[in-house]
């Protein structure tokens, strides 16, 4: 069996690490130790993809396809950082990616509509004002709140999903996203900014 160097130089996980291990298994041929990372951790991961791309379908595809690139370039994973922090990067990019090509796409779909719908409303909003349910009304203000989140750019975006869902340190979130940590605290500055007024303008009057 082929022995796998690693490079324990960083400042990354000591090599009891658990995750370290696994990979380390995976590695030297035994694939079924991979299993043990998905089901540790497809859960978190699937919560990081939909925070940023907002729908349960193309939130598990991507999950999905970010466990599947994982394991195609484990042998790049060189442990200077926890297992987690390197995956959640590539379900981070992906993330980018998808929405940056949902962008482009709802662009041209609105300007096909626009061009052929002779200037009729194409966008209709459905509610319920008469509805005294207090579920209605914390449904509103969720809705009202994401709504607000989809309007933020996609590093903004990033850098709140991964502090206020997953309550990663600054310094984590600055690996995942591969910048300073001066970067993610300012961006999570502006982020929370943006929110606060487009919610404070969504606020009922009284």
């Amino acid at each position: 069996m082929t022995e796998i160097k690693t490079d324990t130089t960083g400042a990354g996980p000591p090599p009891s690490d658990p995750d370290s291990l696994m990979v380390l298994a995976v590695l030297n041929g035994d694939p079924e130790a991979y299993r043990v990372l998905v089901e540790r951790y497809e859960r978190r991961i699937y919560y990081v993809v939909y925070g940023m791309v907002r729908n349960p379908e193309d939130a598990r595809d991507l999950a999905q396809d970010c466990f599947v690139k994982a394991f195609q370039a484990l042998h790049r994973f060189r442990m200077e950082s926890r297992f987690y922090t390197w995956i959640c990067r590539i379900a981070m990019n992906l993330s980018i990616d998808h929405l940056r090509k949902r962008k482009h796409r709802n662009h041209a779909e609105f300007d096909e509509m626009r061009g052929s719908s002779g200037g009729a409303q194409v966008v209709r909003l459905h509610s319920k004002p008469d509805d005294p349910s207090q579920n209605v009304e914390r449904e509103r203000m969720y809705r009202t709140i994401m709504d607000a989140v989809d309007t933020l750019p996609e590093d903004q975006r990033a850098v709140l999903v991964l502090r206020e869902i997953e309550d990663m340190p600054y310094k984590e979130i600055a690996e995942v996203l591969d910048v300073p940590e001066g970067t993610v605290m300012s961006r999570l500055y502006y982020a929370r900014r943006r929110l606060q007024v487009l919610l404070a303008e969504h606020r009922p009057n009284g």
